[in-house]
C-alpha cells in the first residue's frame, strides 16, 4: 500500500512544481494573477464542499467540529495578526514572504495529504481518483503560490524552493495519513477535517479571494472561480 501511496502521491507533487515553475519562468501579469486566484481559490472551496464537509456531517459530532473549527479560525487569525504587524512595522513588505497566504496553502496541502492516505488505505480506486484530481488542485495552488511571491518581489529561487517545500509537505502528510489517520478515531478525524474546513475558508476569503481583488474584477475573473469549483465537483464524483 505504502508503494502506491508513494507512487500516486508524486503525481500532485509534480503538478504543484510545474504549476509553480511556469509562473516562475514568467511572472504573470495583473489579469493574469487574478485569474489564477480565482481559479484556485474556486477549486480549494470546491475541496472543502466535496471532500472535508460531507465526512463532517456524516460523523455527526457537533462539539468535535466546534473545537477544530475554532481552533481553526484562531490559527489563522492570530497568524494573520502576527504577519499584519510584522508587515506594518516594517517600511516596506516587498520582498517578505505573505505568510498569511503560504499558510493557508500549507494547511490546505496537509489536509489534502492525509485524506489521500487515508483515501487509499479505504481502497486503490479511491486513491488513485483522488490522486487524479488533487493534481489539477495543486497545479492550480503552485501557480498561485509562485504567483504572490513574485507579487512581492521574491526571487524566482525563493519562490520556487518555496513551492517544492510545501509540495514536500504534502508528501509526507500522505504517507503520515495512511500509517496513523486511518485508525484514527471518529472524534480525532472530525476535529482534524474541521480544523482544516475552518483554515481552508480562510484562505478563500481573506487571502487568495482578497489578493484577487486588487485586480478590477470583470466577468472573466468571476467565471474562473466557478469554473475551478466545477472542475473538481466533476472530478469529485469519481472519487
Amino acid at each position: 500500500m505504502f508503494q502506491k501511496i508513494i507512487a500516486f502521491a508524486l503525481i500532485p507533487v509534480i503538478t504543484m512544481i510545474t504549476g509553480g515553475i511556469i509562473a516562475v519562468i514568467k511572472k504573470p501579469g495583473g489579469n493574469l494573477r487574478s485569474l489564477i486566484l480565482h481559479f484556485a481559490a474556486g477549486v480549494v472551496f470546491s475541496v472543502v464542499a466535496v471532500e472535508i464537509l460531507p465526512d463532517i456531517i456524516k460523523n455527526h459530532l457537533p462539539v468535535y467540529t466546534i473545537i477544530g473549527f475554532a481552533i481553526g479560525f484562531l490559527a489563522m487569525t492570530g497568524i494573520r495578526h502576527f504577519t499584519v504587524e510584522g508587515e506594518t512595522n516594517s517600511s516596506s513588505t516587498k520582498g517578505k514572504i505573505p505568510w498569511g497566504i503560504i499558510t493557508g496553502i500549507g494547511v490546505d496541502i496537509i489536509i489534502d495529504g492525509f485524506l489521500l492516505g487515508i483515501a487509499f488505505a479505504a481502497g486503490h480506486t479511491e486513491g488513485v481518483l483522488l490522486a487524479i484530481a488533487l493534481s489539477v488542485e495543486f497545479l492550480s495552488l503552485g501557480m498561485a503560490t509562485s504567483t504572490s511571491l513574485a507579487n512581492e518581489n521574491i526571487s524566482k529561487k525563493r519562490s520556487l524552493i518555496t513551492v517544492i517545500v510545501l509540495a514536500a509537505i504534502f508528501f509526507a502528510s500522505a504517507i503520515l495519513g495512511a500509517a496513523v489517520l486511518r485508525n484514527a478515531s471518529h472524534e480525532v478525524m472530525d476535529t482534524v477535517l474541521s480544523f482544516g474546513l475552518s483554515a481552508l475558508l480562510f484562505l478563500i476569503t481573506e487571502e487568495l479571494l482578497k489578493e484577487a481583488h486588487e485586480e478590477k474584477e470583470t466577468i472573466w475573473h468571476t467565471s474562473a472561480f466557478f469554473f475551478g469549483f466545477l472542475v473538481f465537483l466533476i472530478l469529485g464524483m469519481y472519487v
